[in-house]
């Protein structure tokens, strides 16, 4: 309970410093929005052009599309001492400063950094769930509704479990390796949309190697009423955990890996 009373109190405090330049903030919010309104915009293009892809109809891909951009920028904004804040922190060897205090290395980090511009693309994100829900007329019940709740939550955790795999690198090679963007931003790119229209080796990777498919399209897919790959209810119930077992994974190789920490000095 302290540690979650100390990041709260640290995104408070972030989030005070970054609004004490309005303008500023509002500016670089709009931007994000227009950028991620551009990526609004090519679904919408895709859905004016095709009547459906596969079994998806066009609210179908609007609610996957919300469901990944929510869950990806919700990780961005409270996550981003991890996505941006710790390759620096190597390099500059501030990294030292946090293995004498009496917390986490990955707590501290997490308290480290807030991104609140990120709010603009959750609304986007949020618009098109709800645009989603309505033109493929889901009938919502308890248990959607806690599968929703479910597949965003461990879907956090799933994406922040990739994140670690760069900072991870990083503490080995000093910079961070542009490569594991292809599990990030990569993924959330190619999983806005439905994983089965996609070939089998994407298929792969993003079920397998970086699991948004099991976390939150087979869940969404149920949601929407057409369960992917046929799978029973009670794979959409337990498929989520895939990302908990992720960030597990990437958790306990992260500890392993500051083991063999070097400073970089400053």
């Amino acid at each position: 309970m302290n540690t979650i009373k100390l990041y709260l109190h640290s995104m408070r405090m972030l989030l005070k410093s970054q609004l004490q330049y309005p303008a500023s903030f509002i500016m670089q919010t709009l931007a994000q929005l227009v950028m991620e309104g551009g990526e609004f915009m090519a679904v919408i293009l895709i859905v004016d052009r095709f009547d459906k892809l596969n079994q998806w109809m066009p609210g179908d891909l609007f609610f996957f599309f919300g469901i990944m951009s929510v869950t990806f920028y919700l990780t961005e904004c409270f996550g981003r001492g991890v996505t941006g804040a710790f390759p620096g922190m190597v390099r500059t060897g501030q990294l030292d400063t946090l293995l004498i205090r009496p917390r986490g290395v990955l707590t501290q980090v997490l308290c480290s950094a807030i991104d609140p511009r990120r709010i603009s693309c959750i609304a986007v994100g949020t618009a098109a769930l709800v645009i989603g829900c309505q033109r493929s007329a889901v009938q919502w019940s308890l248990l959607k509704v806690l599968l929703l709740g479910e597949s965003i939550l461990c879907g956090t955790f799933l994406i922040l479990g990739l994140f670690m795999i760069e900072a991870v690198f990083c503490i080995y090679s000093v910079k961070s390796v542009e490569l594991v963007n292809a599990l990030t931003y990569g993924g959330r790119s190619a999983c806005e949309y439905p994983i089965d229209i996609f070939p089998r080796p994407l298929r792969f990777v993003f079920t397998v190697i970086a699991p948004f498919a099991l976390v939150m399209h087979v869940p969404a897919a149920y949601i929407l009423g057409k369960p992917l790959f046929g799978w029973p209810v009670w794979a959409a119930i337990t498929t989520p955990a895939a990302g908990l077992v992720t960030f597990a994974v990437m958790y306990a190789v992260f500890c392993r890996a500051m083991r063999h920490y070097r400073s970089t000095g400053s």
